[in-house]
């Protein structure tokens, strides 16, 4: 089985192909916001260069986030116009299990954290229970002093991954004991790793509805806060 996955949550752009279990190829991009001009360049690149084309892929996945608002519509977007002009299955994947799941078999807490900005962050937290990726909190988009009040509760080992580690790294050092970081090349999410998870969701014929399959939206965008600020009433009345 084939399947091409992306991912726009972040800052970061990425897409893969991956065969069965092995990787086919992979681009990532950290250099500046601009998904929406390169997207389908790389992917056009990647299956180029694979000497693929859309009929040979069995599926796309997409990461549903938490992320930025704009680069989640991009990515989620293209890859349901993909998949219903191919009519092949496609399946969204949180951006915070794949970080999680990129540190397979760490021992204690596992706890991705994506830059939310104002001190916030988009978060979860995860064990492994044998070969098992278990998530043990909802995803959250919380401060990162609440974070810290939250692990404090947890007497395990806590390792942290995702592009808010930089930024955080020495407030979290200093507030928790038994803490780890996993390498920088491990902080975004790569879309090798959407592929994989994927693969086992598509495997056991489970896909999204593309009418109602959407992003993880845990808080309002800054125009939704912006309006309601300037006219005192809740967008959704």
């Amino acid at each position: 089985m084939n399947l091409l996955g992306i991912d726009t949550a972040t800052e970061s752009a990425t897409c893969a192909v991956m065969s069965d279990d092995k990787l086919l190829g992979e681009i990532t991009f950290n250099y500046k916001k601009q998904h929406s001009v390169i997207l389908m360049n790389i992917v056009d690149y990647t299956l180029k260069n694979l000497k693929l084309t859309i009929d040979d892929l069995d599926g796309f996945v997409v990461s549903k986030g938490p992320g930025s608002f704009t680069g989640l519509r991009i990515g989620m977007a293209v890859v349901k116009g993909l998949s219903d002009g191919s009519k092949k299955p496609f399946v969204s994947i949180s951006s915070l299990d794949t970080l999680a799941y990129s540190l397979a078999y760490t021992t204690g807490i596992i706890c991705p954290i994506l830059d939310a900005l104002r001190n916030n962050v988009y978060t979860a937290l995860y064990k492994f229970e044998g070969n098992t990726l278990k998530k043990i909190t909802d995803y959250m988009a919380i401060s990162v002093d609440e974070l810290v009040e939250i692990l404090k509760n947890h007497d395990l080992p806590i390792t942290f991954i995702g592009d808010a580690v930089p930024k955080f790294r020495e407030e979290l050092k200093n507030q928790l004991s038994d803490v780890k970081f996993a390498p920088a090349s491990l902080n975004l999410v790569k879309a090798s790793g959407l592929c994989e998870l994927g693969m086992n969701l598509i495997k056991q014929g489970i896909c999204d509805n593309p009418i109602t399959s959407a992003p993880i939206y845990l808080r309002k965008s800054q125009a939704e806060r912006e309006y309601e600020l300037r006219t005192g009433r809740d967008i959704n009345e």
